[in-house]
C-alpha cells in the first residue's frame, strides 16, 4: 500500500475514534456529528468541509493525535459548529478573510466552553480568554455574525487579523460555498433546533459547560425577519387621488366609445385604496450598548425602504426620536428632502443609560396634542436592555434588534421582537 494511502487510512480510523468519543461526551450533538460523511476526496492540509462531507489529511491527523487525542476531537467538533451554525452559508457578501476569523472565534468560544477530558486544550491560551472577555463586554452573545461586526467597528487590521487566524483557525474553508444551499441549509438548521432541545430536555444535566452552546444554538435557530416586508405591517389604509386600474374595465370604456361617440360607457375610478405608510415613529436608543456605526446602518436601510413610491405618501409625518435614559432629539420629518437631510447631517446624541419609557411618555403627549391623526406604530432600535413601560401602548410598538448583539428574552409581552440576521 503507497505511503500516502496508509496515512490516509489510519487518518480516517482518527477520525471515526474521535467521532465516538464525542457520541460519548456529547449525545447531545449525535446526529450533527454524524451528518458530515468522512472523505479524503480533496486534497486539504488538515480538514475542510462543504457542510455535506467532512474532508481530512491523513499525516496531519496522526500528527495532532501524537500530541494529544483531544487536538482531533476538538478539530472534528470545530467543523461540525461550523455547519451547524451554518457558517458556509452566510459567507456570500462579507470580508472573506475577517469572516473566516469571525467564525473561528466563535466556534472555539463554544469548544472552549464544554467541560469535557476529549475537549481539554494541553495548555489553557491566555489571549483566547482575554479576547473573550473583551467581546463578551460589548456582546451578550459571541455569534460569528455580532464577532464579525465588532472586529468591523474595531477596524481590525490585516496584522491582528493574522495573528488572531494563527490562533483560532483549525479548518479550511476554501471549500464553503459561494452560494448558499437551501436543502442543505435546512438540513443544519433542524440538526441546530435537535441539539438545542436535548441539551434543554433529556441531557440538561449532562450538558457540563455549554451554555456558550446552548447560547449559539438558540441564536441560530431563531427566527429571523424580513425587514422590508416587517415595516409593511406599518401601513394604513386610505385613499389615494389615482386611477385604480384594477377596478377599471377598458372592454366597456371602448365598447361606449365606440357606439356613442365620444361617450364612454364608465369613467374611470379617481382614487384607489392603497397601503402606505402616513404617521410613524422611529426611536434610537443611543445608550452606551447601540453604537453610532449600527445606527446609521439602520436608518440607512430604513430609509432606502421608506423611500419606495409604495411605502410613503408624497407628504409623511414621521417623528425620529433619540432617546438614553431621558429624550434627547424629537426631529419631525415631512417629506423625503427633509429625510435625506437628516440622514446626511445625523449625530447620535447620548451614550448614558437605557429607559425607554420617555420616548413612549412623549408619544403619547404627541397624541394628545393632535400631532398624528393615524399613527401605526412605533420602531424602537435597541439591543433590549432597559426599563420598559409597564402597560401596552395604544398603537404598535417594535423592538428592532441584531441578531448576537441582543436580548430580545427582555421585551415585554406586549411588545413586538423583531431579531434581523442584517438590515437586507
Amino acid at each position: 500500500m503507497p505511503q500516502n494511502e496508509r496515512w490516509q487510512t489510519l487518518g480516517r480510523e482518527i477520525l471515526f475514534s474521535a467521532r465516538t468519543e464525542l457520541y460519548m461526551a456529547l449525545p447531545f450533538l449525535d446526529a450533527a456529528l454524524s451528518a458530515l460523511a468522512v472523505s479524503d476526496g480533496f486534497d486539504t492540509a488538515a480538514l475542510a468541509t462543504d457542510a455535506r462531507a467532512l474532508y481530512y489529511n491523513g499525516a496531519w491527523l496522526a500528527r495532532q493525535f501524537e500530541r494529544g487525542r483531544a487536538n482531533v476531537c476538538r478539530a472534528y467538533l470545530h467543523s461540525v459548529f461550523h455547519c451547524l451554525l451554518r457558517h458556509p452559508a452566510k459567507t456570500r457578501g462579507r470580508d472573506r478573510a475577517l469572516w473566516d476569523l469571525a467564525c473561528d472565534v466563535a466556534v472555539e468560544s463554544m469548544v472552549d466552553s464544554l467541560d469535557y477530558r476529549c475537549l481539554a486544550p494541553a495548555r489553557p491560551s491566555v489571549r483566547r480568554q482575554h479576547l473573550y472577555r473583551r467581546l463578551r463586554d460589548s456582546l451578550p452573545v459571541l455569534t460569528a455574525e455580532a464577532v464579525y461586526r465588532q472586529f468591523r467597528r474595531e477596524r481590525l487590521n490585516s496584522y491582528d487579523c493574522a495573528t488572531l487566524a494563527r490562533e483560532f483557525a483549525v479548518d479550511e474553508h476554501t471549500l464553503w460555498p459561494e452560494e448558499s444551499d437551501d436543502e442543505q441549509d435546512r438540513q443544519w438548521s433542524r440538526l441546530a433546533e435537535r441539539a438545542q432541545t436535548a441539551m434543554e430536555t433529556v441531557f440538561a444535566n449532562q450538558a457540563a459547560g455549554g451554555e456558550a452552546v446552548r447560547e449559539q444554538l438558540s441564536v441560530s435557530t431563531r427566527e429571523t425577519t424580513d425587514y422590508a416586508a416587517f415595516l409593511r405591517r406599518f401601513a394604513t389604509l386610505r385613499e389615494e387621488a389615482a386611477v385604480d386600474a384594477d377596478s377599471f374595465d377598458y372592454g366597456y370604456y371602448a365598447y361606449g366609445l365606440r357606439h356613442y361617440g365620444n361617450m364612454p360607457l364608465i369613467e374611470p375610478l379617481e382614487t384607489r385604496e392603497v397601503k402606505k405608510i402616513e404617521d410613524f415613529v422611529i426611536a434610537i436608543d443611543t445608550s452606551m450598548s447601540t453604537s453610532g456605526e449600527l445606527v446609521q446602518e439602520f436608518l440607512s436601510r430604513t430609509y432606502t425602504l421608506l423611500m419606495d413610491s409604495e411605502s410613503f405618501f408624497r407628504r409623511i409625518n414621521l417623528r425620529i426620536l433619540q432617546c438614553d435614559d431621558r429624550l434627547r432629539s424629537d426631529k419631525r420629518i415631512t417629506n423625503a428632502r427633509e429625510l435625506a437631510d437628516y440622514m446626511e447631517h445625523f449625530e447620535l446624541i447620548g451614550q448614558s443609560a437605557t429607559d425607554f419609557r420617555p420616548v413612549f411618555g412623549h408619544v403619547g403627549k404627541l397624541i394628545r396634542e393632535g400631532a398624528f391623526h393615524h399613527l401605526r406604530g412605533l420602531l424602537y432600535f435597541t439591543d433590549g436592555l432597559g426599563l420598559y413601560p409597564k402597560k401596552r401602548p395604544p398603537y404598535d410598538a417594535a423592538f428592532v434588534m441584531l441578531e448576537g448583539q441582543c436580548y430580545p428574552d427582555q421585551v415585554p409581552p406586549w411588545g413586538i421582537r423583531v431579531v434581523l440576521r442584517t438590515f437586507d
